[in-house]
């Protein structure tokens, strides 16, 4: 991973799109700097789209996609994409699958609940399940004392022995049913709001993220960016990102932000 700051001039002046994850990469200790904020303004002055690419729910992205400088956001890992309509006051929800669908995966997902519980001692349905319509989260160490990496890989497999999708946060085991990830909804997003082929502008686009669910991004774009917590997650990555900043979480977002438009 090469430091941030060192990222070329002449690629600076390409980017249209600036793509990150939320939890420890615009927050830090749980908490989103003022810095961030002011970054994400900047962002939006200059004409560059600011989108949210999280595993957190959809309570938060309805939230999030009215109140904060954004142009639309990725939730629940990919299992929808939320973008709020100023001039028509009005909310776009884009599912990856049928409230039917949804529902039947949300009945799985309560049993495979009640194991994970049970097998894994020391975890906790994440705070924010309540407002999840896709998938269900396993708290590892937001609100619990943090467990050992080997209970959390044991989530991981819980989950995938029953035939559903697992992802490491920073914070949380996601687990759903279905064959999308964070890149796939992020495709949709571009195509059907931006009329952007994903492919086609990727080199117009900067990915920032911190964790292991930010591989199938960090492996998409060549501009790719690591806040320095990720270093903590080192050796579950599969695919580092390009760049790494020399800040962590918030901090490092904003880091960029400054450097990308100076």
């Amino acid at each position: 991973m090469k430091p941030f700051e060192k990222f070329p001039g002449d690629l600076k002046k390409k980017i249209r799109y600036v793509l990150s994850d939320i939890d420890d990469t615009l927050t830090l200790n749980g908490r989103l700097p003022a810095v961030v904020f002011a970054a994400m303004e900047l962002l939006k002055k200059e004409g560059i789209r600011t989108i949210p690419i999280t595993g957190r729910p959809a309570g938060w992205c309805d939230h999030i996609a009215r109140m904060w400088p954004v142009d639309g956001l990725v939730g629940e890992n990919g299992a929808f994409y939320f973008r709020y309509d100023d001039s028509q006051r009005k909310m776009q929800r884009r599912y990856f699958k049928t409230e039917d669908q949804r529902n039947a995966d949300r009945q799985k997902l309560e049993k495979l609940k009640l194991e994970i519980l049970k097998k894994i001692p020391g975890c906790r349905v994440s705070a924010d399940q309540a407002y999840r319509e896709a998938d269900l989260a396993i708290d590892y160490c937001e609100d619990i004392p943090p467990l050992p990496m080997k209970d959390v890989d044991g989530i991981v497999r819980l989950f995938e022995n029953a035939g559903a999708r697992a992802k490491i946060s920073s914070i949380h085991v996601n687990g759903w049913f279905g064959e999308y990830d964070k890149l796939t909804m992020t495709q949709m997003l571009f195509e059907e709001v931006f009329k952007d082929d994903l492919e086609a502008v990727k080199e117009d686009v900067i990915f920032i993220g911190d964790s292991p669910n930010d591989v199938p991004m960090f492996q998409f774009f060549p501009h790719s960016v690591g806040v320095a917590n990720i270093l903590e997650f080192k050796s579950k990555i599969a695919h580092e990102p390009v760049w790494v900043t020399q800040k962590g979480g918030g901090y490092g977002f904003a880091e960029m932000v400054n450097i990308l438009l100076t």
